[in-house]
């Protein structure tokens, strides 16, 4: 059975740091592209970062770019979100998505990701 879970997720002040983790059981995180998204109140969910399968290939959304790094352990099964320089508007559910058999590339856009955890939450706040 395919699964991911999130994990990490907390309360921060701005400027603040996180690391999320995602945690895959049913299959091997180095034959799949890894997503992270995000989804605030009231808003659509958006991207975050990716990684290709093969973890050499990352991209990420410019607004979180030069802040967040993505990164995969093969040997854990597990993708990172590391998360510096917080800002009040990265306040979100975070989800992590397994996405196509790619290993040098991947995709910023969910519709090209399958099975999604169930998300763990970012705040950031005074």
């Amino acid at each position: 059975q395919v699964q991911l879970v999130e994990s990490g997720g907390g309360l921060v002040q701005p400027g603040g740091s996180l690391r999320l983790s995602c945690v895959a059981s049913g299959f091997r995180m180095d034959s799949y592209s890894i997503g992270w998204f995000r989804q605030a109140p009231g808003k659509e969910r958006e991207e975050v970062s990716c990684v290709s399968s093969n973890g050499e290939y990352t991209n990420s959304a410019a607004s979180v770019k030069g802040r967040f790094t993505i990164s995969k352990d093969i040997a854990e099964n597990t993708v990172s979100l590391q998360m510096h320089s917080l800002k009040l508007e990265d306040a979100a559910v975070y989800y992590c998505a397994r996405g196509p058999t790619w290993a040098a590339m991947c995709r910023l856009h969910d519709i090209f990701y399958g099975a999604w955890g169930k998300g763990t939450q970012v705040t950031v706040s005074t």
